[in-house]
């Protein structure tokens, strides 16, 4: 391949000859090769395309070098729209459409896979994913429980591959600017960070146990996840309310922004956890609480707070969700690609507008900032490029709302190891640091 010869022959010429050096330095190489793929095409598979997966295939499809090479889903309609959708693109070969995701991870051209899947499948499929030889883009959070992060971050550093979770608000440019600004000290010490998210979500009713729809391949859909009746009011998206698949809502939506707190004030893991909150506003199948608060406190004098709202929207600083970072001399507002720079006299010193007239909506990212995450994903296993989210890094966030739920869930405040995460002397806590498994499908590295 007349490529992949070039950017041999470039490393060969440039280590051994022209830079006088043995090996490059990484920041040097990476730039400098950025024009010699060493493929001309990774080929990728997407699982889970009913909703979020959508979105991956539109990224994918506007990537230079990349071939989206199966859409696969458990649902056969989902799986036909994505086909479809792949081809609206402008895809010049329309991908293979799969019901077990498995058969993909196979075929030995495959490159990557990028899951859209529930919460419950998203650590058991990156596993298989690794251990067949794939780099890995998988959806926020990663995970379904910290037993589950633990076992990805030790499988990522055994099989040596990209993972990268979506969080892709970590890759918006107004996002960045303001993480560098608070780092740079334009409110002085920034010891408080506030996030929350709100939404008007109706109620989801009382289920009833009715026939598997033909479509739908219920039995693979459920996966890891111990068996339970299909009822009519759970796929494909109230699962996020039921703790057999889902994680709640500050999983689902609080994981962008505790993510971006933590980020903000350069921290790893609490010192303590405590939640409180319930599911107030209907009485239906819902388990998860609707309103929810949780806070994180850290060693060195820094707290977090998380505010979820998931069935009433009014707004917090004219924002349905957003992060505030408070701190010595004044406050920063992060609210999506926009932030605002306030002194403690209540005064407006900086104002940085969005980079994009794109509308963001809480269930989605704007394609014209989401595909730079993407983007990265493929750049880091083409080019090397640095990740925005590698995974051992991003499960610090996703932990914290993992343990946001653990608290809420025993009803009580939770004391922490700040070197590793895990919940100190209490046993009834840490039953709930995994989770059970439909036999045979347990995880494995």
């Amino acid at each position: 391949m007349k490529n992949e010869h070039n950017r041999r022959t470039f490393i060969k010429t440039a280590t051994t000859g022209a830079l006088g050096l043995g090996v490059m330095s990484s920041a040097f190489s990476f730039n400098i090769l950025s024009q010699y793929p060493l493929k001309d095409k990774y080929r990728v598979a997407v699982i889970g395309v009913n909703s979020r997966g959508s979105q991956h295939i539109q990224a994918y499809a506007q990537i230079p070098h990349v071939e989206i090479a199966y859409i696969c889903d458990v649902d056969s309609a989902a799986r036909h729209k994505g086909i479809e959708l792949a081809k609206s693109l402008g895809v010049k070969v329309p991908p293979q459409g799969l019901g077990d995701f498995r058969k993909a991870l196979d075929d030995k051209t495959i490159d990557a896979v990028s899951i859209a899947m529930p919460d419950h499948w998203h650590t058991p499929a990156a596993l298989m994913a690794l251990q067949a030889g794939k780099h890995v883009y998988v959806e926020k959070p990663g995970s379904h429980n910290p037993a589950e992060s633990e076992l990805l971050i030790q499988a990522t550093k055994k099989y040596g591959k990209i993972v990268q979770m979506g969080n892709q608000r970590r890759s918006w440019p107004r996002v960045q600017e303001a993480i560098n600004e608070l780092h740079s000290g334009v409110i002085g010490r920034t010891y408080y960070a506030r996030t929350w998210y709100t939404n008007t979500r109706p109620t989801i009713g009382k289920g009833i146990i009715t026939d598997v729809p033909d479509w739908l391949d219920y039995e693979f859909w459920q996966g890891p996840a111990p068996r339970a009746d299909f009822k009519d009011n759970l796929i494909h998206y109230n699962w996020h309310w039921r703790w057999n698949w889902g994680t709640g809502e500050i999983v689902n939506n609080g994981v962008h922004f505790l993510d971006l707190a933590r980020w903000g004030l350069q921290e790893d893991y609490p010192i303590k956890a405590f939640s409180s909150g319930g599911r107030y506003q209907y009485d239906d199948d819902w388990q998860t609480p609707d309103t929810q608060i949780a806070t994180f406190d850290f060693a060195d004098g820094k707290s977090i707070a998380w505010e979820g709202r998931s069935c009433n929207g009014r707004e917090i600083n004219g924002m349905g969700s957003g992060v505030s970072f408070h701190g010595e001399n004044g406050t920063l507002e992060l609210l999506n690609n926009s932030y605002k720079v306030y002194d403690n006299k209540n005064k407006l010193i900086k104002s940085a507008e969005p980079t994009t007239n794109t509308v963001v909506n809480q269930t989605g990212a704007g394609f014209d900032m989401d595909i730079a995450h993407f983007t990265n994903f493929i750049n880091a296993i083409d080019k090397g490029e640095s990740q925005i989210s590698p995974y051992p890094e991003i499960q610090k966030s996703v932990l914290l709302c993992h343990l946001g739920n653990i608290s809420y869930r025993t009803g009580r405040g939770l004391e922490i190891d700040q070197s590793s995460g895990r919940i100190l002397n209490d046993k009834k806590a840490m039953k709930l640091w995994g989770r059970e498994y439909e036999k045979g499908w347990e995880p494995k590295i």
